[in-house]
């Protein structure tokens, strides 16, 4: 399963084009998107989730191109968005609210009302449940986001920054839920922070000034860090630091 980004252009001005004929292909269960802050990856990441339209080129999952209505359905009930931001909805408890977004990407009410209760349970938010939505601290309502995304039963769920700002503790959770998503479900996750990467992901993509700079393995990306320390987050930094200085 692949999600093709091909000759993607996007401009928010005329002047300054964040894409130019810009192509990524990604396959792995597990894929990591790291960059500077202003490297595009937001961008990109609504541009896959159709959240954003690109002034040129094509998107595509399992060779599903949101090209017609049709089309755009049924790649929008395969690709979940989580951005940064998990916004309550007024008036809704965090099952109703979960329960919506299923209803939203085409399930009937019954069916997305019964899902949401198997989608909580995974994201372990079941004792929150009939709570007010916009009661959730920003960890859990990121996690309210995540179960949404289970409801439906997507097969891509495309996360930005899900773990920034969060506590230690809300960051814990939020990495061993993606840990055992893996097993279901294709993730691919944008940030600028490389702890973990050898233990989450198991493919690393670094964007830069709105182009690749790197993509490859955890082993073949922490490798550019050199053999200076034993320390997998040391050597990430190290490459990090590198490829974003286009050193490497």
């Amino acid at each position: 399963m692949t999600l093709h980004l091909t000759g993607i252009g996007f401009r928010y001005t005329r002047s300054t084009a964040v894409f130019d004929s810009f192509d990524l292909s990604v396959s792995s269960p597990a894929t990591v998107l790291l960059g500077p802050n202003g490297a595009g990856k937001s961008t990109l990441m609504g541009i896959a989730a159709t959240h954003l339209q690109a002034g040129t080129g094509t998107v595509s999952w399992r060779g599903t191109t949101p090209s017609s209505r049709r089309a755009r359905a049924a790649y929008v009930r395969a690709v979940a968005w989580l951005p940064q931001e998990v916004v309550a909805i007024p008036g809704l408890k965090v099952r109703e609210q979960v329960a919506y977004t299923g209803w939203l990407k085409g399930m009937s009410r019954g069916h997305a009302w019964a899902a949401s209760k198997d989608a909580l349970e995974r994201v372990k938010l079941t004792d929150l449940a009939d709570r007010r939505s916009h009661q959730l601290s920003g960890g859990q309502k990121r996690r309210m986001g995540l179960a949404g995304a289970l409801t439906h039963k997507s097969e891509l769920i495309l996360m930005d920054e899900p773990t920034a700002g969060l506590d230690p503790t809300q960051r814990k959770i939020f990495r061993n839920l993606l840990d055992a998503l893996r097993e279901d479900v294709h993730i691919v996750v944008s940030t600028h922070q490389t702890e973990d990467l050898a233990d989450s992901y198991s493919e690393v993509v670094v964007l830069d000034q709105g182009q690749v700079r790197f993509q490859g393995s955890t082993q073949e990306f922490h490798g550019l860090g050199g053999a200076d320390t034993d320390s997998p987050r040391e050597r990430a930094e190290a490459a990090y630091a590198e490829l974003v200085r286009g050193e490497v």
